[in-house]
This record gives structure tokens, C-alpha cells and sequence, in this order.
């Protein structure tokens, strides 16, 4: 791969689920909860997800290999006079291509995506371990204004 080639970054496909899993299952928390040998549940998923028209799970390419991924969300709501916010999840990049600044291009390009699609805000989650990350989003803009919680409904990790 060149410097020089072309970055693009497209709604995935059905196709692109076993490197779109392989980067999800590529670091320490992944490799706790994600099964890629088994794309049986991804790809009901993926048919869920590719049939909502607020759901946008994208990939990025450079010279035919996916390098990265995303998946972002837009959900109307009430609270601050009608906002719609969109939430980005599952920002992953391909382990020889961290340090790039392809996470930084990933985000951007939610980011505009989210604005020419009308969101208001722009939101994330970031496990409380992933410190990295958190420094990255901060680079970017965001802001550690909330704490989260979940709430487990399946035998799933969440």
C-alpha cells in the first residue's frame, strides 16, 4: 500500500461482515465477546441493520482492502427542543493501519455525515478501559460530559 492511494468509505455490504468482525474481535475486549468463525449471528445483524434507514454501517477502503469501520446512528428525540442526535459505535481500524490517522479520518467523516443528515449532537461511548481512545476523542473534540451505564438483557457481555 502507497501513501498516495485512495481512501474511500462506503455503506458495508454482507461481503465486507468477516473483516468487519475480524477488526471488532482484534483487541483485548473483542477477543472476549466477538466469535468470528462463526458469522451466523452478525449476519442477522447485519439484515437488521441494513434495513433501518437510521442505521449507516460503513467501511473504509484503501486499494481494495477494508482498513476500518464504523457504525453510526441517528435517533430523534425530545430532549433539547427536538435534537436528534447521532452516536457513533464500533470505530475499529485494522491493526497495521493504527497510528495512521485513519481513526481521525473515520470520525471526521461521521462527524459531517451526521451534520448533512441533521443531527444536532454527536455522541459515543468508550469502554472504561480504553484510555487511548479516550485521549483520541478528546483530540477530536468531544467532550467527557456524561457517565454511562449499561444493563445486560441476554447471556451476552456487554
Amino acid at each position: 500500500m502507497t501513501e498516495t492511494a485512495v481512501l474511500t468509505i462506503r455503506r458495508a455490504s454482507e461481503a465486507d461482515l468477516p473483516a468487519i468482525v475480524a477488526m471488532l474481535a482484534d483487541d483485548p475486549l473483542g477477543a472476549t465477546r466477538e466469535t468470528p468463525a462463526d458469522l451466523t449471528p452478525y449476519r442477522a445483524a447485519f439484515t437488521r441493520i441494513d434495513g433501518d434507514p437510521h442505521q449507516h454501517l460503513v467501511v473504509a477502503e484503501r486499494a481494495g482492502r477494508t482498513i476500518g469501520t464504523l457504525h453510526l446512528t441517528l435517533v430523534p428525540g425530545l430532549s433539547r427542543t427536538g435534537a436528534t442526535r447521532a452516536i457513533i459505535e464500533a470505530v475499529r481500524v485494522h491493526a497495521d493501519e493504527r497510528g495512521s490517522g485513519l481513526g481521525t479520518e473515520l470520525i471526521r467523516w461521521a462527524v459531517e455525515r451526521a451534520r448533512e443528515l441533521g443531527a444536532d449532537l454527536v455522541q459515543l461511548t468508550s469502554d472504561a478501559t480504553r484510555t487511548d481512545a479516550h485521549r483520541f476523542y478528546e483530540r477530536l473534540g468531544f467532550v467527557p460530559s456524561h457517565l454511562g451505564f449499561k444493563l445486560a438483557l441476554s447471556n451476552r457481555d456487554e
